[in-house]
């Protein structure tokens, strides 16, 4: 018998280590890790200067309140402003924790100049932002909204991709359109360069903000730094999570100067958000994912990932329907449910997860090598073939 909730379904197996893009089962099975977290241990498992940054920091300080200075939260947060299109940061625990708190800086922002009445984020029908209860709310999807009323008010929706819908549902007290880069739950559907770029210039024209969230699909997962950054669009706040802390709880806000003007002392908290042991283990994925050798890495095997996806595809049209993504956030869809293919793939030991839109989410390590690519592209292959 469990004591656990049950809000998950989870798989009957367990996992007893780690070890670089594998993990290894309680049974004794190795298998190729395709999740890492859903994105979340960006250098894998167990990675070696990780374990050396959280050993010498465990030994020094763990814990300390926001109501003093922390230098490695100074530390990091320089790092990503110097990095990025950001001013100011404010550190949280979780990517649903940074999306509200990008909310709150959107909302508040516009409190400070005396536009209490713009306080409406407009969204992406069925995208996701979290799963506390505004940020269900702010994905408009009734699935995960259900049961949890009464509505949370403050958020309007429009369909991807429908920019007429998207431009009629702006009015007067909307203050920021808030968007993923990269859609992940939702199907891994990349928001085009072009696309961004207008969004940039209808809030600049229509004197409202801009937010990407860039939870999932940011800190190098694309092969940028952000995902965005291809575009040359710089937003107004961004929040991130998952790969900052490599395995880590760390999420984070990053805001231009105008829009964290709002958020005084006392707007906003975080009990443990921005702590020494997080931060520090934050500078040390920082200092390895934003290296340009490294993210030229990461579009060098997306591309070879790619187009061996796209030769399983074409091979096998019947089954698979579309390769998506960028960088290492990939999605393979499928005609029919993806049920019985990620089972037939965790049977051969590769491990993926489900997306919307019959979408299967590969999610390796950035420091994945080329070979277990190989490895994977097989056996997705095989699986394709015993389907038939």
């Amino acid at each position: 018998m469990s004591y656990l909730a049950k809000n998950y379904n989870r798989k009957k197996i367990s996992f007893k280590f780690g070890k670089g893009s594998y993990l290894f089962s309680t049974d004794k099975k190795k298998y190729l890790d395709f999740v890492q977290g859903i994105a979340v241990n960006s250098l894998g498992h167990s990675h070696p200067k990780l374990i050396k940054t959280i050993k010498i920091q465990s030994k020094k300080l763990w814990h300390v309140s926001n109501a003093f200075q922390i230098p490695e939260g100074e530390k990091l947060a320089e790092k990503l402003c110097k990095k990025t299109f950001a001013d100011f940061v404010m550190f949280q625990n979780s990517g649903a924790e940074a999306t509200e708190a990008a909310v709150k800086v959107a909302r508040r922002y516009f409190y400070s100049i005396g536009k209490p009445k713009k306080n409406r984020i407009l969204c992406v029908k069925n995208s996701f932002h979290g799963r506390t209860l505004a940020a269900i709310f702010a994905s408009g999807s009734k699935k995960m909204t259900e049961g949890f009323g009464p509505k949370i008010p403050g958020f309007d929706h429009f369909r991807f991709g429908n920019h007429d819908s998207l431009k009629k549902k702006i009015n007067k007290n909307t203050a920021a359109i808030m968007v993923e880069t990269v859609m992940g739950e939702g199907g891994i559907k990349v928001i085009p360069d072009w696309c961004l770029r207008e969004l940039r210039q209808l809030c600049n024209k229509k004197k409202i903000l801009l937010i990407l969230d860039e939870v999932q699909c940011g800190v190098a997962r694309s092969g940028d730094f952000f995902a965005f950054e291809k575009s040359k669009v710089k937003p107004d706040i961004v929040p991130i999570a998952k790969g900052i802390g490599g395995g880590f709880p760390i999420g984070a806000v990053l805001m231009n100067k105008k829009v964290a003007s709002g958020m005084i002392a006392g707007s906003h908290g975080s009990t443990f958000g921005g702590n020494p042991l997080a931060m520090t283990v934050g500078n040390t994925v920082m200092d390895i994912v934003s290296k340009k050798s490294f993210l030229n890495n990461i579009k060098k095997l997306s591309k070879y990932f790619l187009e061996k996806l796209n030769n399983i595809k074409s091979k096998h049209p019947d089954i698979i329907k579309e390769i998506r993504g960028r960088g290492l956030l990939i999605g393979i869809q499928l005609h029919n449910n993806p049920t019985l293919f990620i089972k037939k793939l965790m049977d051969h030991r590769l491990l993926t997860i489900r997306a919307a839109e019959n979408v299967i989410r590969i999610l390796p390590p950035l420091n994945v090598k080329k070979k277990e690519i190989d490895i994977a592209v097989k056996i997705i292959s095989k699986v394709c073939k015993d389907l038939k």
